[in-house]
């Protein structure tokens, strides 16, 4: 039973990272859809202050055992690889 509760708790934990890494990249591609060029300084300011946030939450999750080092690190790579596709098609826009 206990084992169970703990599972539980992980995978909740992850799926609520998954949530904010997915509201990260909803955030940044409604700043280019409403033409807040990548280089602007408003758009590196959000940018850089939801990973850190994120980055906050993983580290803690992490510190708790409920979710690995790897997969914090997997959650922070695959945002980074969707928003780095994000900056260059709005580059080529």
């Amino acid at each position: 039973m206990l084992s169970d509760v703990a599972v539980d708790q992980r995978e909740k934990a992850y799926a609520l990272l998954k949530a904010d890494a997915d509201k990260i990249l909803q955030l940044i591609k409604v700043q280019i859809d409403n033409l807040t060029m990548p280089q602007c300084p408003l758009y590196e300011e959000v940018l850089d202050t939801q990973m850190f946030g994120l980055s906050r939450e993983i580290n803690f999750a992490t510190r708790l055992n409920l979710i690995t080092e790897e997969e914090g690190k997997e959650l922070l790579d695959n945002l980074e690889k969707q928003l780095n596709v994000l900056h260059e098609a709005s580059q080529r826009s």
